[in-house]
């Protein structure tokens, strides 16, 4: 893949992601319901927060983000499954969805880094390392 292809790749996982996050952020229930839904709350805010992010990334290597949601439905490799359950399996499944998630930017790194496309490859490590202390912070929620 090139970075532009990488680059749209990862706009539309960070874009379900987001989304995903935010619906179990909005539908957890349950005893530690304060502390989910700040923990929720935080996940899905700074996913939202790169989709104008990685949408200028795109323009400053002269590529389009994508236009529909069909379009990011059909491009992302998260599923659009229901998201649904207990806040455990909530919680599990946003934790799945990171990972992901984070292995795309990980592509995205290599590629850019490949192709000499420092900014994006910088701005790819900073995702990582953000998203890996989501997991780690699901992790400890979870255990």
């Amino acid at each position: 893949m090139t970075t532009e292809e990488q680059l749209t790749q990862v706009f539309c996982d960070n874009f379900v992601v987001y989304f995903r996050s935010h619906a179990a952020h909005v539908n957890i229930m349950g005893r530690n319901f304060t502390s989910d839904h700040k923990l929720l709350g935080g996940i899905y805010e700074r996913r939202q927060e790169q989709i104008d992010v990685i949408a200028e990334l795109l323009r400053s290597i002269g590529a389009f983000m994508p236009a529909s949601i069909a379009e990011i439905l059909e491009t992302s490799e998260i599923s659009d499954d229901f998201i649904e359950g207990n806040s455990e399996e909530l919680l599990a499944t946003v934790r799945y969805n990171l990972e992901q998630l984070k292995t795309c930017y990980e592509e995205l790194n290599e590629v850019a880094d490949e192709e000499e496309h420092d900014e994006i490859s910088n701005y790819a490590q900073e995702q990582i390392l953000d998203i890996a202390k989501s997991i780690w912070m699901l992790d400890s929620t979870l255990s």
